[in-house]
């Protein structure tokens, strides 16, 4: 279980930099001063995936990931959802959206299951309007 450990390890870190004895600069972040960061830091993840530089790769992974966590903690303290919601919801539209898997669609190649993964989402859309993703 080291990968949970050193997720947890990063959850107390953006706590504990969130405090009153933390960073100033961390605590005053909102969900939209720390947009920019992250897209920043999601384009800079692409050039390296783009470069095949994995040692920095693994670097910008880790920093938008730490963007994701900073801005989950900061919803958390505003009462909007917590780490648990964001990976409950995560899970419950993956299984939905994998309908060849765990569900009654067959996909023999990885263009069927595209197809079908796109026609759950785009299905997904329309009941529930343009918002989700």
């Amino acid at each position: 279980m080291p990968r949970i450990k050193g997720f947890e390890k990063l959850v107390e870190l953006v706590k504990h930099l969130r405090s009153e004895s933390g960073c100033p600069w961390d605590r005053e972040q909102t969900i939209e001063s720390l947009k920019e960061d992250v897209l920043d830091e999601a384009n800079e993840l692409r050039e390296a995936i783009e470069k095949g530089d994995y040692e920095n790769i693994k670097e910008e992974i880790g920093d938008l990931i730490w963007g994701l966590v900073l801005m989950t903690q900061v919803a958390e303290e505003d009462g909007k959802f917590d780490l648990d919601d964001v990976f409950k919801d995560v899970n419950e539209k993956m299984v939905r959206r994998h309908t060849y898997v765990f569900g009654d669609v067959k996909a023999k190649t990885a263009e069927d299951a595209a197809k079908a993964f796109n026609e759950a989402k785009a299905n997904e859309k329309k009941k529930s309007g343009p918002t989700q993703n």
